[in-house]
């Protein structure tokens, strides 16, 4: 069945995608349970199935989400997500920061100001310059990234 398979490819793209269910032996629905189609590792398709079940075959919203391993509140904000973005709004968001949060933007004119005292100063050079002087690590390629991104506003 797909809920004892190994790890494998497929295991492996949900995983990337974010989308790899971190409870699939919590999916009791006989859907699953029973055909190979269905796969209890995939996220969105578990999401999509216990919508349906409320929507299409009128089955409570306790219970479907109690069959599909999610409380009554994942239910409505799986279905507000659905309602707002279609299938898309069920790929949870990626967690994480969303941009380079250690180079404020003091840190970023820190960084220019560097490059046009010393204009050949490696990356690598430029984030010890940081670090001493904010007590802060930024990765090298975080730093490469930021003056790219400096540059193309530019153009």
């Amino acid at each position: 069945m797909a809920n004892g398979k190994p790890k494998d490819g497929k295991v492996a793209a949900l995983h990337r995608a974010g989308t790899l269910n971190p409870r699939p032996k919590d999916v009791a629905d006989r859907l699953f349970q029973e055909n190979e189609f269905f796969d209890a590792r995939d996220l969105v398709q578990v999401k999509y199935e216990m919508l349906r079940q409320v929507r299409v075959d009128k089955s409570s919203v306790s219970e479907s989400a109690e069959s599909f391993g999610f409380s009554r509140p994942s239910y409505y904000q799986a279905q507000a997500a659905f309602e707002e973005a279609g299938l898309a709004g069920l790929v949870p968001e990626k967690r994480g920061p969303r941009q380079g949060h250690k180079l404020t933007p003091e840190v970023l004119e820190f960084v220019k100001q560097i490059r046009v005292d010393q204009p050949l100063l490696k990356p690598a050079d430029v984030a010890r310059s940081i670090e001493e002087r904010f007590d802060r690590r930024v990765h090298p390629r975080s730093i490469r990234r930021a003056l790219l991104q400096q540059e193309k506003k530019r153009l």
